[in-house]
């Protein structure tokens, strides 16, 4: 609490705006890694932490760098909870950037942020990472991409895969990707990622990660309102998606995935972190293929006991 009460003193002072954005990170129990993310957004306009009734001190920290907290409470289904933030929230900006807790933004990215939105004839930019894992930055194994994290208010939304969701699918958007109505570019600097600090909860994480992936992939009748179609000659995040779509019809396709990472990518030049990146995503592949079977078990005895019931009562 001394800590805290150290950075609310060094926060009253009010800044300047230096960077007319208002900025949403949702978060929920990221104590470790907010006061790193929140020290990189000083001058930013306005800041919405967006919690998901965090049991550390999450809410804490953030009003410390003055940052407004508002509490979501998930119930299932969609909106979920960054496309809840952009509906609701009384935002005082034009232009709006999306961050994670575990996100930064470097001074290089300010400055290329503070020249872009000035140009009139853009309405969205995709912002690549600069990711570390484990303590180190990840300069191959295929985690290097871009996500459209900047845009004009009122012209981007999430698209929405499927309307079948529930808490243990996380109650974030997963892979769902921000659409925008309007001309979009690319910006140069990047946002330094640190993906993971602890294991125990990545893997937790990516479980209900891969809960939703079932979701998507499994049920063929809910199309939600998804507008990103795969295709291999897309942009990046169709690429992906056309990759995933296809390797799961494979036998064996999380080996294959992992060798894609690890030995295409280059993986094996990340090290031991390197490694361990490319295992864990083709283990949480994995986890899709079984949980996909397992969904597809449940399915034939839920129909076999229907028939059952349905021939009884004929009877």
């Amino acid at each position: 609490m001394q800590k805290l009460a150290e950075l609310s003193e060094v926060q009253s002072a009010p800044m300047a705006v230096t960077l007319p954005v208002s900025v949403i990170v949702p978060v929920r129990n990221e104590a470790h890694n907010l006061p790193r993310c929140l020290e990189s957004l000083r001058g930013v306009g306005e800041i919405y932490v967006v919690d998901s009734q965090s049991t550390d001190t999450t809410a804490e920290i953030a009003r410390s760098f003055g940052a407004t907290v508002v509490q979501f409470h998930y119930h299932g289904g969609w909106p979920k909870k960054r496309q809840w933030a952009l509906d609701t929230l009384p935002l005082g900006y034009d232009w709006v950037l999306l961050l994670d807790a575990d996100e930064v933004l470097t001074p290089e990215l300010v400055a290329e942020i503070r020249r872009a939105i000035c140009d009139a004839n853009v309405d969205g930019y995709y912002v690549g990472l600069e990711m570390f894992f484990l303590g180190r930055r990840l300069r191959h194994s295929g985690a290097n991409f871009y996500k459209l994290s900047l845009f004009r208010r009122g012209k981007g939304r999430f698209e929405c895969r499927t309307q079948h969701q529930d808490a243990s699918m996380c109650d974030m958007e997963v892979h769902e990707h921000v659409m925008v109505s309007g001309r979009t570019r690319k910006l140069k600097e990047r946002l330094v990622h640190h993906n993971v600090e602890s294991l125990a909860r990545y893997i937790q994480k990516h479980n209900e990660y891969s809960n939703w992936e079932v979701r998507v992939w499994g049920d063929a009748t809910d199309n939600g309102q998804s507008a990103l179609e795969p295709a291999v000659f897309g942009n990046q995040a169709q690429r992906r998606r056309w990759l995933r779509k296809n390797l799961f019809k494979l036998p064996g396709s999380p080996a294959f995935f992992f060798l894609y990472k690890y030995v295409l990518h280059l993986g094996f030049l990340d090290g031991v972190p390197g490694l361990i990146y490319c295992g864990f995503q083709a283990i949480q592949f994995f986890h899709i293929k079984a949980k996909l079977y397992e969904s597809k078990i449940l399915a034939e005895r839920s129909s076999s006991a229907k028939a059952c019931e349905l021939g009884t009562a004929k009877d």
